[in-house]
């Protein structure tokens, strides 16, 4: 048995300071106070050197790490994004990809969730294939324009099969009920998101008794429909706002770019701490920085100039939040490990408690990693 002393520990809506762990066969055993809880003969000991020790961070969007693309080098980004804190990850494939090569990234992360390596991968974030041909980035490069047909999308259904734990959508498309319909029919635990659409509210809500539950990259890559020129409409955005079902990604970055800090800060308020999510949307495309933009190390751009996700990795998001919005530290945690772990349906890890995975992080009030611990095993 591994015995944490000196730690304070961050709970889902609290902290205990000067607090001993325990982990056995992978798992947490219990927890409590130093003064009141004595530590076994024989265990090992691990120094926590008072630094916070919370839950390990869990990211559901994620195309790379550092240079290292999921649809390429699947380990190599898995890696880097776990020396970042980053416990379970959703590899995260994109629409500009045809059918064959989708299929065939499909099958190599799908064989390096088998690796060492490779356990943090806890499975796919599709942000593919059937988007809004209007947004995102490389968007001019998107072979699946056409109509949503079964004959084109069953088979990828059929190889991701329940390692998928989001489909992204965008309820507009024409006959998109019917391929919902059929990723819920053969992945009955998979959730829907919304994103890269203009849809109605009356188009997502539609969706959501089939398990759409997530807003993508909240207020990225999302239209208007306003009813007279001189109006605001209400679109994505909006209904992601309104429907308290609907947890709402975010993508932080230091200069608040992808979601200026007033927006984050409305949004905190409007949806409330349980419904927010922080995801790092990591890719690497090497497009030009566009005027305006020099010294911004965080941010991506596609070959037309435009921001196409980001290069975080997520402790660093939790850091921007926490300077945009005044979020504490166990708000940051909730947002990114407790709440995307529930979004998903990781009812397994996400938070301290007795009997759940023993993935870890050691932090210090900037959220900078020292240690990590996965599955009981110090990294």
């Amino acid at each position: 048995m591994i015995a944490i002393k000196n730690a304070t520990l961050v709970m889902r809506d609290h902290l205990i300071p000067d607090a001993v762990l325990f982990v056995e066969d992978g798992k947490i055993r219990s927890f409590g106070e130093m003064r009141t809880t004595p530590i076994p003969e024989g265990c090992e000991i691990i120094d926590a050197q008072d630094r916070f020790v919370g839950p390990g961070l869990v990211d559901i969007h994620c195309h790379a790490g550092d240079c290292h693309w999921f649809n390429q080098e699947p380990l190599e980004a898995a890696k880097y994004h776990l020396s970042h804190g980053t416990t379970s990850i959703l590899a995260t494939l994109y629409f500009n990809t045809p059918r064959a090569e989708l299929l065939e990234q499909t099958a190599l992360v799908q064989s390096a969730m088998k690796e060492p390596d490779g356990a943090n991968i806890a499975g796919f974030y599709m942000e593919a294939p059937y988007m809004n041909p209007k947004f995102g980035a490389d968007r001019e490069n998107n072979p699946w324009k056409g109509p949503v047909c079964k004959e084109d999308y069953q088979a990828l259904i059929e190889a991701a099969g329940e390692d998928v734990r989001v489909w992204v959508v965008a309820p507009e498309r024409e006959n998109i009920e019917s391929f919902v319909q059929d990723a819920k029919a053969y992945n009955p635990n998979v959730r829907f998101a919304v994103g890269h659409s203009e849809a109605s509210p009356q188009q997502i809500e539609a969706l959501m008794p089939y398990g759409l539950c997530i807003g993508t990259h909240h207020t990225n890559a999302t239209g208007d429909r306003p009813m007279y020129p001189e109006c605001r409409g209400v679109c994505v955005d909006e209904t992601v706002n309104y429907n308290r079902e609907i947890y709402a990604e975010m993508i932080c970055d230091s200069r608040g770019i992808h979601v200026d800090p007033y927006m984050q800060r409305l949004i905190r308020k409007i949806k409330g701490d349980d419904r927010l999510i922080l995801i790092s949307d990591a890719c690497w495309f090497q497009g030009p920085t566009p005027e305006g933009y020099d010294g911004v190390t965080d941010l991506c751009f596609d070959f037309e100039g435009e921001i196409a996700g980001s290069k975080l990795t997520l402790e660093v998001a939790c850091r921007n939040m926490m300077k945009h919005t005044g979020a504490s530290i166990v708000d940051v945690f909730k947002f990114a490990s407790y709440n995307p772990s529930r979004a998903v349906g990781f009812l397994d890890r996400g938070e301290i408690a007795v009997g759940k995975r023993a993935d870890l992080i050691f932090v210090d009030y900037k959220m900078n990693v020292s240690t990590v611990m996965l599955g009981g095993k110090v990294q």
